[in-house]
């Protein structure tokens, strides 16, 4: 697989990751996505991307890795970090800012 195929592919993941499916919904209309859905899907997308980054670090120790497959996967697992990271704080200051509102 090429570097720029690979480097393609990690930009579409976290693209999709971060995108509405479907579009906007008006408020008021839960059912099953919302913003658990997508921060559980967040969560697994980075589970998944930290064990794909471990076997691949572990085929590079042993020999039969690429080094270029390596550094992708890590640059893949830190763009996932980072963003969950984000939206972390974004729920933090948020849940901050609500708290500070007078009833």
């Amino acid at each position: 697989m090429s570097t720029s195929s690979i480097a393609a592919n990690a930009y579409a993941s976290a693209a999709r990751l971060f995108s509405p499916a479907g579009g906007p919904r008006p408020a008021g209309q839960g059912g099953t996505g919302g913003f658990g859905a997508v921060l559980n899907s967040a969560i697994q997308h980075l589970d998944q991307t930290t064990r794909t980054t471990d076997q691949r670090s572990q085929q590079m120790a042993a020999g039969r890795a690429d080094l270029i497959d390596v550094v992708t996967a890590v640059s893949e697992t830190e763009v996932a970090i980072e963003a969950l990271v984000s939206v972390r704080d974004k729920v933090v200051q948020a849940y901050d800012e609500i708290m500070r509102m007078q009833i």
